[in-house]
């Protein structure tokens, strides 16, 4: 019995051509079939343009297929990491990221899109991802930030910029949503959002911007005596409690307990937030800065004297004495150097 089933239309017609063809032609024709399945056609850039975050300029691009693209060094600056593009494929392998749920951002990271018109060269591909994905490495940074896992400066602050990212583009994207949702879209600047995203950056960099000169912190090194490892190296636990005593205690009464109960402790012990962050900028800030400039100039008159870090202390005891602390009596100096 024959169960072939009638075959008409075009179907019919595609039959007739095959039959027509030599094996050989047949045989060409599937193979160029299966290399445009396995090999498809690499998109093109139709818009491009810098996204400025902070003193960044990241470049994207939308494809011809709709996707949104960021370089790969565009995201490497965006997380605040030094290097090339390559960078952001071996953070996926970085200690702060192992066994977080980060499979699917690991499988984007690591097969970046190929597309034409990123390059300068004409017709040469480039590397680029999803404009998402920088959302889902934000996220997964910090992701490792809340389970306690971000312990170097340099790690610290790819946390800061993934907060100040993550905030940011939450904050951008409700502005679109409600100028899409009454025609403003249509009729605001051109670059109004970048310049909303721009000002929220810039906010955002400012509270927690780097305040504490690196000599502060070498000179206690020098002082006690120690191996100076640089900024890139955990600093001893002690040297926070030195930092509260020198600085917080010393700036106003009141203030260290003040600050304290801004940022409390978490279950693990440490502050969400750094304590200067709530410092004002009018009043608090130069106080700040003014204090550690006179700290270091008795750190480096101590150093430049032979002292060590006892007779640096009561240095400072004796100018910059704890707001409130009683006076230290005058005994005479013993030599601890």
């Amino acid at each position: 019995m024959d169960n072939t089933k009638d075959v008409a239309g075009k179907a019919k017609g595609g039959h007739a051509r095959a039959e027509m063809l030599s094996p050989e032609r047949r045989t060409e024709i599937a193979k160029r079939a299966a290399q445009a399945r396995h090999n498809p056609p690499v998109p093109t850039a139709t818009h491009k343009g810098e996204l400025r975050i902070g003193e960044l300029n990241i470049p994207c691009f939308v494809l011809d297929d709709g996707r949104r693209v960021i370089s790969g060094r565009g995201m490497t600056a965006a997380i605040g990491m030094k290097g090339r593009g390559q960078g952001i494929a071996r953070i996926m392998g970085h200690r702060m990221l192992e066994g977080l749920s980060t499979r699917a951002l690991s499988v984007a990271i690591q097969a970046p899109i190929k597309f034409i018109g990123g390059s300068p060269k004409v017709g040469v591909p480039s590397d680029g991802f999803e404009a998402t994905v920088l959302q889902d490495l934000c996220e997964a940074i910090l992701q490792a930030r809340d389970a306690g896992l971000l312990k170097t400066e340099q790690e610290i602050r790819y946390g800061q910029f993934a907060d100040m990212l993550i905030r940011a583009f939450a904050r951008v994207g409700i502005i679109a949503l409600v100028d899409e949702a009454t025609g403003y879209q249509g009729v605001r600047p051109k670059d109004a959002l970048q310049a909303y995203l721009e000002m929220i950056v810039r906010k955002e960099l400012a509270a927690w911007a780097k305040k504490f000169p690196n000599e502060f912190y070498e000179n206690i090194y020098k002082l006690k005596g120690w191996p100076w490892p640089g900024m890139q190296k955990n600093r001893f636990s002690v040297v926070a409690h030195y930092t509260r005593d020198l600085v917080y205690e010393r700036i106003a009464p009141g203030l260290l307990h003040e600050l304290e109960q801004k940022s409390p402790r978490d279950e693990k012990g440490n502050r969400p937030h750094k304590l200067h962050q709530f410092l004002t900028e009018d009043i608090g800030d130069p106080l700040l800065a003014q204090h550690l400039h006179s700290l270091i100039m008795f750190q480096r008159l101590a150093i430049a004297n032979g002292y060590g870090w006892n007779r640096f202390v009561k240095m400072v005891d004796k100018v910059l004495p704890r707001r409130g602390a009683t006076l230290t009596l005058p005994y005479p100096e013993e030599d601890d150097i």
